[in-house]
């Protein structure tokens, strides 16, 4: 097999443009490189200057090279008996094509291959597929990016890199991957069938330490073999070691295993806080901004607690990234340093573990939804048991419909055969429980500590001590498990699982197996079946014809104060139903009876099918529908208690997106007031919770966290410790503050044209003064829509790239990675880009926060609150409003400087924090940045000196 990676650079997009650079490398059949052709092509129109900024290729550089036709007598006689190859080849196979035509040759008629394919299959995990960052992962030299010859020859080396991996692959996952490919008549089943005849022809098979399992290769043993950490009979490592003792010893090997590690006076205050906060069973509210280190700062004390007393100590974050950089990054340190074996174990929601059973029967089946896509993940997902320990989805890149997949196969409660299903020692959720139950300290996040509270404490393992890290989003996080929360596509995605039509679903899929076994109950059963799919179609009928009408209450426009874009919202009020609300409750009726049928009738068919032995094909899929039923009766429970609206104590809601319409209905209730249930659930139940963040205190006062988290009686009983650590960074010479204080001021969430005019001029002037490396905060996406063309226009003649969010498309972690990737650039965020963004070093030098992050007072949470304050005789805006603003804005200027070698400067545009009486408490709250007030105009003056100051040009 010789192949031809090719890569073509053009003026334009798929449709239309002109070739500007072609580059071919040759692999021949011993797998070595003979050949890399390159050349410049002259187009019949300029290069727009967005491609000479990706490229880096001029109207200079092509004006004398060949033409068309000369350069394709040198390409063509290079393709003759080669398989095509390209990193997301159907672009520049499409130009192949039409070259070939215009120069009137016959078309390319070979085999055509995607590295995009083979990486996704043979590197599940890669972060990302694009070109750039996967030659940097695998150190492949790739000089020039966005060069055609550069890029052909990257591509060919990524490819011998993928057919390595193939070749150290059992033979047994190249079987199963023949047999994915082979229904479609593609190019990649005829390469992986030649595979597969090669490889089975060889003596030698590469086994590595994988187990053989029901014709699966896995990474993974048997769970039940793993042990606990230490000797049960052995003594207390901890028995005569003191705290000190063993913190001095602690920093003695971090020196060794880190020579730059130095103890910061911040995290040893924390480290003594959590110690005593953990020993004397108090609470503990700490303060720890960026750079402390807290992540240390609460696990060594955890550990120490825990291995001394022998109880668990459990630590929960709000996102699953916190969670899965603790398992990367220090859990992996925390080995080496801590003296003596302990095990702490990363602990998720089930959603997250493949259930094998599942897998195994989809794939045996294939059990497909869109064939080309499920085959390709499915192929990802065999390779990716060779290699996983976890078997946790965020360990996978799933593109595209990956996550619809992933959905059919996660493990989840309902369908779990427990200790009778074939894998269950095998299996990944089993595994995670097993290792959580050994472990000294467990690491889980915020949903599944409620949900664990809902499910009756039958999830987690038990534990008396607890730390919360991400602190400041308990409260949100509570009142969504507290309260429900549904989604449109949850109830169509449950109901066409069971039944799409009479060919796909579980409950045909059952029928068909009940056709073939012939007895008497099984085609009374059938009947049972055939009865209830009338009953489904009506179930989705009303509930689509419920949607619609729900929908239709959203107010038409989009809420210009969304953070979002194309967000509806609106709230639904106990006390003032909307009118016709007795048809909508008539349809909820319709399908509440029609849903307890279907479950009636269900569940007696499938408990007569368990009584019977001998059903042992359809064990798995009974589970499976038996699981299902189960959502649906969930399902009726919660749509009956939104349609109720009957407490007064709960804020009703509907949010849905302008573009999918009712396809994207989403239903809240949430309590307005979680403070006692979380005094009830946690902070009178457990010896001591330790809560941190980098933002839990408002002007230097923790009252606000205090009197929402349902801290008081605590606070009143001396029970709860709070502390304000001292920042590690020198802020006054890192961070310079700068307020405009002419600045036009902004009503509502639009700008005027003055304001949009001022604000794109101020900011293309700061952008290129800081050369991009610029993040700007809005607070609405109407305000980032207005404020994209016109600052990417100015920008474009400077060669800097501007990125929206929502404007570009992609995930927010893929703009971030394409805004550190690219050398000069400026990303506009809303909501989501306010925290957890970490851009480290150089990548970001600006940061403008264009409002004050109020949220917007007419959402439905926010006006419940408010109104609960005003009975109590409070004024919301001072005691809501704000403090939840103050603590945004600390997030944001918290993705500023993130090591104490960052330097940067951040601009508020928002003139209210030195205007109004509450920006102090903005100002106030910063941990100590140089601040500045100067007019519009001084303003770019002033940053290129003090950037020059820093010797940083």
């Amino acid at each position: 097999m010789k192949f031809a990676v090719l890569d073509f650079e053009t003026t334009g997009t798929q449709s239309v443009g002109e070739i500007i650079q072609v580059g071919l490398a040759i692999i021949e059949e011993d797998r070595s490189i003979s050949r890399v052709y390159g050349s410049y092509v002259k187009p019949g129109t300029p290069i727009p200057p967005f491609i000479t900024g990706l490229t880096g290729i001029t109207d200079d550089d092509v004006k004398d090279a060949p033409e068309l036709d000369e350069m394709m007598m040198e390409l063509v006689p290079l393709l003759d008996d080669v398989v095509l190859v390209g990193h997301n080849v159907a672009f520049d196979f499409h130009f192949l094509q039409n070259a070939l035509d215009r120069c009137g040759y016959l078309p390319f008629q070979g085999r055509i291959l995607d590295t995009i394919d083979f990486l996704k299959i043979c590197f599940p995990s890669l972060t990302s597929y694009q070109l750039g960052s996967v030659s940097a992962h695998f150190g492949v030299t790739h000089d020039r990016p966005h060069q055609a010859d550069s890029d052909a020859l990257a591509t060919a080396l990524v490819l011998l890199k993928c057919l390595e991996e193939l070749y150290d692959l059992p033979l047994l996952t190249i079987q199963r991957l023949c047999e994915l490919f082979t229904e479609e008549d593609s190019d990649l089943g005829w390469y992986f069938d030649g595979l597969l005849r090669e490889r089975e022809a060889e003596t030698l098979q590469p086994e590595g330490d994988l187990t053989f399992y029901r014709q699966l290769a896995l990474a993974v043993g048997d769970w039940n073999e793993l042990a606990p950490p230490r000797d049960e009979h052995a003594e207390n490592p901890l028995q005569n070691l003191s705290f000190t003792d063993y913190m001095d010893e602690v920093t003695k090997r971090l020196k060794d295993t880190l020579p730059q590690y130095e103890s910061r006076e911040a995290q040893d205050i924390m480290i003594n806080e959590v110690m005593t906060a953990l020993a004397e069973d108090k609470h503990l509210l700490i303060e720890a901004g960026t750079g402390t280190g807290k992540s240390l700062g609460y696990l060594l004390p955890a550990i120490y607690q825990s291995v001394r007393t022998n109880e668990k100590v459990m630590v929960s974050t709000h996102t699953i990234n916190l969670q899965d950089q603790l398992r990367e990054r220090d859990i992996p340190l925390l080995t080496q340093v801590v003296p003596f074996p302990f095990k702490a174990a990363i602990f998720k929601g089930r959603g997250h573990y493949l259930c094998l059973r599942k897998f195994e029967h989809k794939i045996n089946k294939k059990d497909f939804i869109s064939p080309r896509e499920d085959a390709l993940t499915a192929a990802q997902m065999i390779v990716w048991l060779t290699q996983s320990e976890s078997g946790d989805d965020e360990e996978l890149n799933l593109s595209g419909r990956g996550g619809d997949f992933w959905e059919t196969v996660a493990s989840d409660t309902d369908s779990c055969l427990g200790r009778s299903c074939p894998w269950f020692r095998k299996c990944y959720y089993h595994r995670a429980k097993h290792e959580a139950g050994i472990a000294d300290v467990v690491i889980t996040n915020h949903s599944k500590l409620f949900a664990d509270v809902k499910a009756g404490h039958q999830l987690l393992p038990a534990y008396e001590h607890l730390v919360i890290d991400e602190a400041h989003h308990l409260e949100d996080v509570a009142g969504k498990h507290l309260g429900m929360h549904m989604k449109h596509f949850t109830v169509a995605h449950t109901l066409s699982r069971l039944y799409k039509d009479s060919r796909n679903g579980q409950l045909p899929t059952l029928r068909q197996m009940l056709q073939s076994s012939g007895s008497e109950e099984a085609s009374e059963w059938s009947g049972v079946i055939d009865r209830i799919y009338p009953d489904l179609l009506t179930v989705k009928e009303t509930w689509d014809l419920l949607s619609d009408k729900l929908f239709s209450l959203l107010p038409e426009r989009s809420d210009a104060a969304a953070g979002e874009a194309g967000q509806l919202v609106m709230r639904l009020l106990p006390a003032r139903k909307p009118k016709d609300w007795d048809e909508l409750v008539a349809l909820d009726n319709t399908m509440n009876l029609t849903l307890s049928e279907i479950i009636r009738k269900g569940d007696k068919m499938l408990n007569e099918m368990r009584d019977q032995e001998g059903q042992s094909s359809s064990d798995s899929l009974v589970t499976d529908i038996s699981g299902l039923f189960k959502d649906l009766a969930s399902i009726r429970e919660q749509v009956r208690f939104f349609m109720g609206l009957n407490d007064e104590n709960v804020v009703y809601w509907l949010e849905a997106n302008g573009n999918y319409r009712s396809k994207s209905l989403q239903l809240y209730a949430v309590p307005v007031d979680v403070s006692t249930q979380l005094k009830e659930l946690f902070f009178d139940k457990k010896k001591s919770i330790v809560l941190t963040s980098a933002t839990l205190s408002v002007d230097k006062s923790f009252q606000f966290m205090i009197d929402n988290l349902g801290l008081n009686e605590a606070a009143e009983e001396g029970r709860l410790m709070t502390s304000l650590l001292p920042s590690p960074f020198k802020y006054r010479e890192q961070a310079l503050l700068v307020i405009p204080r002419d600045f036009p001021s902004v009503k509502g969430s639009v700008g005027d044209a003055r304001f949009v005019d001022t604000l794109v001029q101020s900011l293309a002037e700061a952008a290129i003064t800081t050369r991009g490396r610029m993040l700007v905060l809005f607070t609405s996406y109407k305000m980032l829509r207005q404020v994209y063309d016109p600052l990417k226009e100015a920008l474009a003649s400077q060669e800097i790239t501007v990125l929206g969010q929502g404007v570009e498309g992609g995930s927010r972690s893929k703009l971030i990675r394409r805004f550190q990737d690219s050398a000069a650039s400026v990303l506009l965020g809303t909501s989501s880009f306010w925290e957890g963004v970490d851009i480290p070093g150089e990548a970001l030098t600006c940061l403008a926060i264009v409002r004050l992050p109020f949220q917007p007072p007419n959402h439905p949470l926010a006006e419940a609150k408010s109104e609960l304050l005003q009975a109590q005789k409070k004024n919301p805006f001072m005691k809501l409003s704000v403090p939840q603003a103050v603590i945004r804005f600390k997030q944001g200027f918290g993705r500023l400087v993130r090591t104490a070698q960052d330097r940067g400067i951040v601009i508020v545009y928002d003139t209210r924090v030195i205007e109004s009486h509450y920006g102090k408490y903005f100002l106030y709250s910063l941990p100590g940045p140089k601040m500045e007030h100067m007019l519009t105009d001084q303003m770019v003056p002033r940053i290129a000196e003090w950037l020059e100051d820093g010797g940083v040009s």
